[in-house]
């Protein structure tokens, strides 16, 4: 008897099972930007029957997003399709199916999401989603592959709850997974990486500026003094000679900072360059700085030029740089003049030119007195020029400014039906005769031709000279009345 109160207790959590998020919509992501929905029917539809498909497009190339939503009539179809198709290779590469939160605070909170590094190569989204799967229901798996389809060594898990991801860190940080110590631990942003941390823990140096005569013994020993070292290296060319620069790794980040403290900014081995020492940063940091700082090279630049620079176009084809420059060159001085050219027929002018100023008010005067004067045989056009990301920005606020009419006699869906009106009342189909208010009598009666009342044929008469203007006036003004008493003309025989 005592064996059915034992498990009792067991059967509990099975019976929480099922997760509130389960609904009959699933999200199948990672997919080949050829693939299309009749090919995914094909997949999903061996499990239950299928509601419906969407691959997401771009709105204005229409190519596939690289995911797509299935809809099932019913959610017991939804979970078999999850739990047999998941990783299923479509079009050579394997699908990653999860459920659809309409909610997308579930996904943007980070909640329950843990982050896995040093992966091995052999690792994939499917060995990683078995490892984890134990600890709880796992609601997304992925692991990061590069452009060649190859593990990048990292990837990440999002569990339901934030404690089924608790104990997934605590058990398989530091377990090894193909000969490979995982890393395991709670995923953070990048945004709120860099603010968490506003001195980050390294212990790879990045040296340069370094002396040709300093050899390896002499680099690790400068550097020894600071903490125990496991490498240090001079790079150094085929011949080798120094390249200038190298590298030192620390055990411990605290050796390592204060080693670089130490060195950074002096000329430690005697040399005549000062030397720097800092963090080893990736290829990828080191490109996002420089992308940055270019950027705002460029930016200070376009700023600086704004309004000393003025484009000038309709330039008549006899106008080379140095006549622009002579044109231009009474309202101050120029540092640049340059009229645009035909990259395959350099003697072929576009057309078009500039003009730079070294200062603002001679732009200005230029502008002034220059547009809509001949040059050569053209009227030429004049202002401050404008890069083109300021043009863009003020076409995109003039879009937003103002919405997007329908056309007049057009309705949303479509165009409107042709047997609905498409003027005024009164107004003729094809193939029938326009009709002016002063020709309608009671009930939609019309007066025909020969009658006082018919305005056509005072206009006509009017046209050839042969009745006036008061007349015609006359004319219709008999025959509005005769239509208000009542009385309709015979038709001519």
């Amino acid at each position: 008897m005592a064996a059915p109160a034992a498990a009792a207790p067991a059967a509990a959590p099975a019976a929480a099972g099922p997760t509130p998020l389960a609904s009959a919509s699933l999200y199948v992501g990672d997919l080949d930007p050829n693939v299309t929905e009749p090919q995914l029917f094909e997949v999903f539809s061996v499990v239950g029957p299928v509601a419906s498909i969407r691959v997401c497009r771009d709105a204005m190339t229409r190519r596939s997003l690289g995911y797509a939503y299935v809809n099932f009539h019913n959610v017991v179809d939804a979970e078999r399709a999850l739990d047999t198709l998941n990783y299923t290779n479509v079009k050579g590469k394997a699908c990653r199916i999860m459920w659809k939160h309409r909610d997308p605070s579930i996904r943007k909170s980070g909640q329950g999401n843990i982050f896995i590094k040093n992966l091995d190569k052999a690792v994939d989204t499917r060995t990683l989603h078995d490892t984890f799967s134990q600890f709880g229901n796992i609601l997304s798996c992925k692991v990061a592959m590069n452009d060649q389809g190859e593990s990048k060594g990292f990837g990440f898990v999002q569990f339901e709850t934030a404690e089924e991801a608790n104990e997934a860190t605590s058990k398989v940080n530091g377990m090894v997974l193909e000969e490979k110590r995982l890393f395991v631990g709670p995923f953070l942003p990048r945004g709120d990486r860099e603010n968490s941390t506003s001195e980050r823990r390294f212990t790879n140096v990045y040296v340069k500026n370094i002396p040709e005569d300093v050899s390896d013994d002499k680099f690790m020993a400068s550097w020894a003094e600071h903490g125990e070292v496991t490498s240090a290296k001079v790079m150094r060319k085929e011949d080798g000679t120094s390249r200038g620069f190298g590298f030192v790794n620390f055990k411990e980040p605290e050796a390592a900072k204060k080693a670089t403290e130490a060195i950074n900014g002096t000329k430690h081995w005697g040399g005549e360059k000062t030397v720097y020492a800092g963090r080893a940063e990736k290829e990828s940091e080191r490109k996002e700085k420089l992308k940055k700082k270019y950027e705002s090279i460029r930016m200070e630049r376009l700023k600086n030029n704004q309004l000393v620079n003025l484009y000038i176009k309709n330039l008549d084809d006899a106008i080379d740089d140095d006549k622009l420059r002579a044109s231009f060159e009474q309202f101050g001085t120029i540092t640049s003049a340059k009229v645009m050219r035909d990259k395959e027929r350099p003697d072929v002018s576009k057309g078009f030119g500039f003009v730079c100023f070294s200062a603002p008010e001679e732009a200005t005067r230029a502008v002034t007195a220059m547009n809509g004067q001949m040059l050569g045989s053209k009227p030429i056009y004049v202002a401050l020029h404008q890069p083109i990301e300021i043009r863009r920005q003020m076409q995109q606020s003039q879009t937003v400014r103002q919405p997007q009419m329908l056309p007049r006699f057009q309705v949303q869906g479509g165009m409107m039906p042709p047997q609905m009106p498409m003027g005024f009342p009164g107004r003729p189909g094809p193939g029938q005769v326009f009709m002016f208010p002063q020709q309608m009598g009671p009930g939609g009666q019309q007066f025909r031709g020969g009658q006082p009342g018919y305005r056509g044929q005072g206009y006509q008469q009017g046209m050839g000279g042969q009745q006036g203007q008061g007349q015609r006036r006359q004319g219709a003004a008999q025959g509005y009345q005769q239509g208000q008493a009542g009385q309709a003309p015979a038709r001519p025989q």
